[in-house]
């Protein structure tokens, strides 16, 4: 999943796609570079993060998706919390709602993933991105967040929303210190016993530039590293700013994690 930032203030490329024709060249380049999914957001969530008016984030996002749509023949998912956003956006084409609330911010989301048949994406957030990281705490943040994305999941197949419509995000970086955010690296397998497919956020986070001491454009090595342990761990989906990097990983890390599978059923079955 390539990202694609169409805000003025987002933590790693804020900026960099603010016009329709730099965000559908960028949406080119990263499938040229092997994207599976291109995710389009138009509000920032970076730590401490002001919300974005309903207006505003249809300006900015909809023409994007729009003309990404005509460019790319790539699924394109939308980052909004805002059911308003999503309808539109899922109008304009989009085929998945990475909703970072996981349908609690708007009460209207879960009606409308219902009706439209799309994916949803419902991640762990403590707090706001507002609030998130001014103190966040947890017992064990594994099992913490097993238990909201296990029953998040049974909610939104409460409101009708099907289960082969459901993509779980433990939401690395999102109320998390460094300490949480590796506890849940390390353990990434817990998530994917929930029985959705998973997906691993952490491209440029924090917790990696801390590691390896370089900002945030200088991190590729780092994400590597992360990545990797996540694709091992069972990830289904890697949301990534450096596409091509990041395919050429998973797909090293895939292929060594299937033959480990069948080298071990070969030696059960032997």
């Amino acid at each position: 999943m390539g990202v694609l930032n169409v805000t003025p203030d987002s933590f790693s490329d804020g900026g960099a796609y603010s016009t329709v024709e730099r965000a559908v060249d960028h949406a080119r380049q990263m499938q040229a570079d092997g994207a599976d999914i291109i995710d389009i957001g138009a509000e920032s969530s970076r730590p401490g993060a002001e919300p974005v008016e309903e207006g505003e984030e249809l300006r900015r996002l909809i023409p994007v998706v729009e003309a990404v749509r005509e460019a790319v023949s790539l699924p394109i998912s939308v980052d909004t919390m805002k059911a308003a956003v999503a309808r539109l956006a899922i109008q304009a084409g989009a085929l998945i709602v990475n909703d970072i609330s996981a349908l609690q911010g708007d009460p209207l989301m879960a009606g409308l993933v219902a009706e439209t048949g799309v994916a949803v994406v419902l991640m762990h957030m403590q707090g706001t991105p507002r609030t998130m990281q001014r103190s966040p705490r947890y017992g064990n943040v594994v099992e913490e967040v097993t238990v909201f994305l296990r029953q998040r999941a049974q909610e939104a197949i409460a409101r009708g929303i099907r289960p082969t419509q459901i993509i779980l995000d433990p939401g690395f970086g999102f109320g998390k210190l460094q300490e949480h955010n590796l506890h849940m690296l390390a353990e990434f397998d817990a998530f994917t016993k929930l029985g959705y497919p998973v997906l691993a956020g952490v491209s440029r986070k924090q917790f990696i530039g801390n590691l390896i001491r370089q900002p945030v454009h200088e991190r590729e090595f780092g994400n590597a590293g992360a990545v990797a342990v996540a694709v091992l761990k069972g990830a289904h989906i890697i949301r990534v700013h450096d596409v091509r990097a990041m395919k050429e990983t998973a797909t090293v890390v895939s292929a060594i994690s299937r033959h480990a599978r069948s080298s071990s059923v070969e030696v059960s079955n032997a």
